[in-house]
């Protein structure tokens, strides 16, 4: 059985996303599919923990700047708007724009973290497209508490809880413990 894709223009994706019933939500354009992005309550708490200390981090050696999920690349053709990323200085040496959705350029790092609505072809779309512009990717499967690193030339990575992912040459002298990335289940209950 065959899955029929419809295919938009980018000129009717701009036109989708500026329809003023749609100024509140989050839309990706995806090999010419237009995209709803919607989250949820565990994905949104992992990908601002992530921000937090990636935020905390490239602040305090002055490396660029940490966007959320409300900001928006351009990535070859498309247009993503990942959970976290990080821009360089050298590539962004400005303050970010007020007044646009989606930078002209694709991120040095792209954070995605997976949600139930995500569909895996979408998916690795995404990250052909990021890796074939340079972007460092890290999928985060909170499911099963792993966070995968794609690197252009380089092997999938994956990182259980047990293990300590480095910045490697994007993000030298930063380390996350993957178990800090994912709440416990005392923390989810307050204890």
């Amino acid at each position: 059985m065959f899955h029929t894709v419809e295919r938009h223009s980018l000129e009717a994706f701009e036109k989708v996303i500026s329809l003023p019933e749609n100024v509140d939500k989050r839309f990706e354009y995806i090999a010419g599919e237009i995209c709803e992005v919607p989250s949820n309550p565990l994905a949104s708490q992992i990908a601002m923990l992530i921000g937090a200390m990636l935020t905390i981090f490239v602040r305090q050696h002055r490396l660029g700047h940490v966007t959320g999920s409300d900001s928006g690349y351009m990535v070859g053709g498309d247009r993503y708007a990942p959970d976290v990323a990080f821009i360089s200085i050298e590539k962004h040496p400005d303050t970010l724009p007020y007044n646009i959705g989606y930078l002209p350029m694709p991120p040095d790092l792209a954070v995605e973290v997976v949600s139930p609505s995500d569909e895996p072809r979408q998916r690795s779309i995404k990250i052909t497209n990021y890796l074939a512009a340079g972007t460092v990717v890290w999928m985060v499967y909170p499911l099963a508490r792993e966070l995968e690193v794609h690197a252009q030339g380089q092997r999938v990575r994956i990182y259980g809880v047990e293990d300590t992912l480095e910045g490697g040459d994007l993000l030298p002298g930063f380390e996350m413990a993957i178990k800090d990335i994912f709440p416990t289940d005392s923390e989810a209950a307050g204890a």
